[in-house]
Order: structure tokens, then C-alpha cells, then sequence
């Protein structure tokens, strides 16, 4: 893992792109939908005003708002799991981390369970699913690439099962709520849980970034400069699993963003957690919420759950990314 020199005009011109984009994509997001309304009739007159206010205020800009915290969680995530596997191809979606959390989370809602009751089921599913890969497929540089994968692709199959039992079990009145969910839906989702996170993540995370940085290395270096390997191993474990699960719980099932977006910011920026971490939640944010813009868009006035549309978009690049590390 080569770190090349961060730079404070590195840092502001990478942060300032990203912050832009971000504050582009937002506004077309309030712009565009399954309807015409636009954020400027907001100050017309009559019904009109009051039409606007309805979808712009109370439908897109909360849907705006979990777009950006889910994505950040992902991305910020699948970055975890990417340094914790020294390994840019690991996702919570591909591990089977998501998958874990989803079979929490729907076994919690079948057995009547609360807010709280279903995040803490979830929780303890990703966490549980993180672990059974870092066991089988081991998190040191003897792993190979194949056995990772195929872990986590077991894992994700077997947690894709557990997840249509349940779903075979609900009754009527929660099946299709409960299926459109699974597969990534945005639509009233409740953003302010996951936001708060996701901003508490960034910054408990952040005196531990040398320490990270040393870990992306290899278990001989952490060693040699001292790192408390476990220690970290233990609370990235459950940095990775909170954020996943916070992930599901606000918006169901979301594939690969956790991978593409430190997988792109890598090749762009560099590897120096420093400035990755506070742009993958950005860039993470700024992907969801695009996707999400297709998903409203694409059909309309129907609307697509955002997590095929992500599927659709991640899984091309997913293959370019996999087929290009072979010829590497």
C-alpha cells in the first residue's frame, strides 16, 4: 500500500469537487420525479404552492436526505471492509453483510418487533455475517481473492434463502411491503437515524486513520510499528457492521455501492484514509442519490426501487473491475 503525500490543496480541491457535486445532485433531485413540480413554485400562489410544498418538502427532500446517509454508510462500509481484507474488491453487498442484516431485520419485523428491536437485529446480522467471512476466509495476505469471493458469495446465497423463508412466512399484510423493501427502496425512509451515524462514524473513525492507513499495509508492518492489530480488527468489525445495518434498516437492500465508489476514489485520489474516508462518504452519497434520480425517472410516473436500478448500473462494473485484476 503506497501512500503518496496528502496535500492541504489536495485535501480542500478533492473535498470542494465533491461537495459540489454533491450540492448539484441534491438540487436535481428536489427538480426531478414522477412529477413536475419544481422547488421555484414553491413561492406561486393557491394550490400550486401548496402542491409543491407537498412533494418537494415532504416527499423528495426527505428521500433526498436518505439518499445521501445510506450512500455515505455503504461507502463508508464497504471502505472498511476493503482495508480490513487488504482488498479492494470487498463490499458489504458481496460479503454478505447486507444479506446478514436483512435476515435480521426481516426476522425482527416478523416477530413484531420494535424500531429499536428491528436496528439491533440487523445489527447483530451483519456482525454475525462479518465474522463467518473474516473465519472461513481468513483477513491476511494467505487469503486469495477466489476464496474471499466465494465466502462471501456462499454467505450472501445462504442469507438470500433465510431472507425468502421469512418472506414465505409473513403474512399477507406485510409481504409486499416487506419484498419492495428488500429490494432497495428509498420511499419514506426515515433519514435522520442514519445521517447522525453516519456523521458520528466519520469522527470516531478519524484518530485511528494512521492506524488504519498501517493496517492497509500487511500484518507484518502493523506489527513492527507497533499497531494493536486486534484491537482495530475488533472495532472496524463493528464499524462496518453498524453502518451496514443502518444501511438496510433505512432503505432494505443496496448493492455495490460499497464497492465501486472507494474502488473508483482509490485510482483517483490515492489510498491515504485521510481524505478517503470523508470523500467515500460524499462520493457514496452522490451515487445513491443519482441512482435514485433514475429510479424516480426512468418509469415515470412509476417509480423503480433504487436498489435494482444500483444493481443494474454496479453489477457491469463490477465484472470490468474483477475481469481487469486478473489481467493484473
Amino acid at each position: 500500500m503506497n501512500l503518496q503525500r496528502l496535500t492541504p490543496q489536495k485535501v480542500i480541491v478533492t473535498l470542494g469537487v465533491l461537495g459540489l457535486l454533491l450540492l448539484l445532485a441534491v438540487a436535481a433531485s428536489l427538480c426531478f420525479g414522477s412529477t413536475n413540480y419544481r422547488p421555484w413554485q414553491l413561492w406561486s400562489s393557491g394550490d400550486e404552492a401548496a402542491l409543491a410544498r407537498d412533494v418537494v418538502l415532504e416527499l423528495r427532500l426527505p428521500r433526498t436526505l436518505a439518499a445521501i446517509a445510506v450512500g455515505g454508510l455503504l461507502a463508508l462500509a464497504g471502505t472498511l471492509q476493503q482495508v480490513l481484507l487488504r482488498n479492494p474488491l470487498a463490499d458489504p453487498y458481496i460479503l454478505g453483510t447486507s444479506g446478514g442484516a436483512s435476515v435480521g431485520a426481516l426476522l425482527a419485523l416478523l416477530l413484531g418487533a420494535g424500531t429499536l428491536g428491528v436496528n439491533l437485529a440487523a445489527g447483530g446480522g451483519a456482525l454475525l455475517s462479518i465474522l463467518i467471512v473474516f473465519l472461513l476466509a481468513g483477513s491476511d495476505h494467505s487469503s486469495t481473492q477466489t476464496r474471499l469471493l466465494l465466502t462471501g458469495v456462499a454467505l450472501a446465497a445462504f442469507c438470500g434463502a433465510l431472507s425468502s423463508l421469512l418472506l414465505s412466512m409473513a403474512p399477507d399484510g406485510l409481504l409486499r411491503g416487506m419484498i419492495f423493501w428488500l429490494m432497495g427502496d428509498l420511499a419514506g425512509a426515515q433519514w435522520q437515524t442514519a445521517l447522525v451515524f453516519l456523521a458520528a462514524l466519520l469522527v470516531l473513525l478519524w484518530p485511528l486513520v494512521r492506524e488504519l492507513n498501517i493496517m492497509g499495509m500487511s500484518s507484518e508492518a502493523a506489527y513492527s510499528l507497533g499497531l494493536n492489530h486486534n484491537t482495530l480488527r475488533w472495532i472496524l468489525y463493528f464499524a462496518a457492521a453498524l453502518a451496514s445495518a443502518l444501511a438496510v434498516t433505512t432503505a432494505g437492500m443496496i448493492g455495490f455501492v460499497g464497492l465501486i465508489v472507494p474502488h473508483a476514489l482509490r485510482l483517483i485520489i490515492g489510498q491515504d484514509l485521510r481524505l478517503l474516508l470523508p470523500a467515500a462518504a460524499l462520493a457514496g452519497g452522490i451515487v445513491l442519490l443519482l441512482a435514485d434520480i433514475l429510479a424516480r425517472t426512468l418509469i415515470a410516473p412509476q417509480q423503480l426501487p433504487v436498489g435494482v436500478v444500483m444493481a443494474l448500473l454496479g453489477v457491469p462494473v463490477f465484472l470490468y473491475l474483477l475481469s481487469r485484476r486478473r489481467r493484473v
